[in-house]
């Protein structure tokens, strides 16, 4: 997606580590006109599969997620890092690695917002490794529902996270796929 690859190379910065900073228009501020963007090109890509709801993590993957959402016609769920008063005791929670956080962070989601019958598209910002995707798949699976499909923003596919989701056998797409990042600059797969 051209759009995005752009604001990638104007806007993003490469912090070292296999960290690229895009505060300025998907995390800390968000661009909605482009995150709508982002939201129509992910519903032409997984209209077929079916989803009944859309799962991501909280923050970063919210604005993606609740666009694409929008065109799809389905509700969005985030999971929660921390668990509020309002949720019930018992919920679905996992653990999973945060690069940007240097830490393991808790997953949470509320039973009565997923459901055993529900079809799951999962949305987030970035794939790396897979292994924040792969806390909201175990939150999925605990629930009983299925996960249909993948998308992501960015996907930095050095750090092997496509190959760590195959064994799902749904769809996997990212809008902007990355093949280097270092200090000598960003390439994208074309």
């Amino acid at each position: 997606m051209q759009a995005l690859k752009d604001r990638i190379l104007n806007e993003g910065i490469v912090l070292g580590g296999g960290i690229l900073k895009v505060d300025s228009f998907i995390n800390h501020q968000v661009d909605p006109a482009l995150m709508d963007a982002c939201g129509v090109e992910f519903a032409r890509r997984f209209a077929g599969v079916g989803a009944t709801r859309i799962l991501t993590a909280e923050i970063s993957g919210i604005a993606p997620a609740l666009t694409t959402a929008l065109h799809l016609g389905v509700p969005v769920v985030y999971a929660r890092k921390t668990k509020p008063i309002t949720m019930p005791d018992t919920v679905y929670l996992t653990v999973a690695p945060s690069h940007t956080k240097g830490r393991m962070v808790e997953l949470i989601v509320s039973p009565e917002y997923l459901g055993a019958s529900e079809k799951i598209l999962i949305i987030d910002d970035f794939l790396a490794t897979g292994a924040t995707i792969q806390g909201l798949v175990r939150l999925t699976q605990a629930a009983g529902a299925s996960v249909v499909g993948i998308g992501t923003l960015i996907e930095k596919d050095f750090e092997g996270g496509r190959e760590a989701l195959a064994y799902l056998g749904v769809p996997v797409e990212s809008l902007v796929t990355i093949t280097k990042l270092d200090a000598m600059g960003i390439e994208f797969k074309e």
